[in-house]
């Protein structure tokens, strides 16, 4: 099988070229430059797409024997990726752009790249597994939870799932920097990447400050009563805790939490953490891993990156998500992604809209 291999110039690409290659596939390495601006390097375990991290992919395929492309997607993840995060956050989402270039870029126009090419598929160094079943492949969680990735992988569909391979589902992380380094590739011990790839140093709210500008407003209660003032609405997101900058302290003397953004009333609603509690969801844009689900079904439903599983209900409607919680949530934010599983097994994925909460029912 013809497998073209994305590398990232990280641990987990390396191993996972190096395991189909070992496996018998014909493998190509494609490291993606997706930065407008390569030149800079990292920091520590902050950023990606490199200088720095094409050599060292490139040098990771000479190690593995295999031939090594570059391949220059700066335009599309821009436009797909970047644009994207920027325009959920003026418009008060927060986005998840990990899972975003997965739906757009990885997945999408790299895969569909490599079929023009005559690839039978495309493998890559995330953490989750793929389980054949008679009616198709199924998307399943990673053996190792800390590093489990499926929540970024829950909008591929079946026909995406039939071209992929993610040969580190299988193994904890530890392990993997131990192989790398008996296969003798220099990236066995390189710093993970973390945070959000195109914003190297960390900064959200600068990044998105310098990109949407000044917009000041005020925080308000739940009652409308002004605590303290913003210089933008993007520097927010649902949940917040740190950084709200409120003069009057809470009559109850415990902390706020930022319930609601309103860009075009400039206004950030903060509130205690018992008026964060959400009951239920709607969210659009599913993206089923297999059939989508013709009849309500009890699941669990990751709602963050790194959050635990709740117990659910949940059905399709006309081509929106309806989810309810068997216990309230917190800090459910519209723009991130509702990932349902039925046990390690992904159901699918889709986009958060809007949130009823508890107290809205007072």
């Amino acid at each position: 099988m013809r497998v073209l291999a994305a590398m990232s110039g990280g641990v987990d690409s390396a191993v996972a070229a190096a395991r189909m290659a070992e496996a018998g596939h014909d493998v190509v390495g494609v490291h993606l430059a997706l930065s407008r601006n390569p030149q800079s390097y990292r920091s520590g375990a902050r950023g990606c797409c490199t200088i720095e991290d094409s050599r060292d992919a490139r040098r990771a395929a000479d190690v593995i024997g295999i031939p090594f492309y570059i391949w220059d997607l700066a335009e599309r993840f821009h436009a797909d990726v970047v644009e994207d995060f920027v325009a959920e956050y003026a418009a008060g989402r927060t986005p998840n752009p990990c899972l975003r270039c997965n739906e757009k870029v990885k997945f999408s126009a790299v895969l569909e790249r490599a079929l023009a090419l005559d690839f039978d598929a495309v493998a890559t160094g995330h953490y989750a597994q793929i389980v054949e079943t008679p009616s198709g492949r199924e998307l399943h969680r990673a053996v190792d939870p800390a590093k489990d990735q499926s929540y970024v992988l829950g909008v591929l569909t079946q026909a995406q799932l039939k071209h992929a391979f993610f040969p580190l589902g299988d193994t904890p992380k530890t392990e993997i920097r131990a192989e790398a380094e008996r296969r003798g590739l220099a990236v066995a011990a390189k710093p993970d990447s973390h945070d959000i790839c195109f914003i190297a140093d960390g900064n959200t709210a600068g990044f998105l400050g310098k990109q949407l500008g000044e917009a000041p407003g005020d925080i308000v209660d739940a009652q409308g009563n002004k605590l303290g003032e913003h210089m933008g609405t993007h520097g927010f997101t649902v949940g917040q805790r740190k950084g709200l900058k409120i003069g009057t302290p809470a009559a109850d003397g415990k902390p706020r939490f930022v319930l609601d953004i309103s860009p075009v009333e400039r206004t950030v609603t903060v509130g205690s953490r018992a008026e964060l509690a959400v009951e239920r969801l709607t969210a659009s844009n599913p993206r089923w891993c297999g059939a989508a689900p013709t009849e309500t079904i009890q699941a669990k439903a990751q709602l963050r990156a790194h959050g635990e599983e709740i117990a659910v209900t949940a059905r399709l409607e006309e081509g929106k998500v309806f989810v309810e919680f068997d216990e309230p949530a917190d800090a459910v934010a519209p723009g991130q992604a509702v990932v349902l599983y039925d046990g390690t097994r992904v159901i699918g994925s889709a986009t958060i809209d809007t949130v009823e909460r508890a107290t809205q029912k007072v």
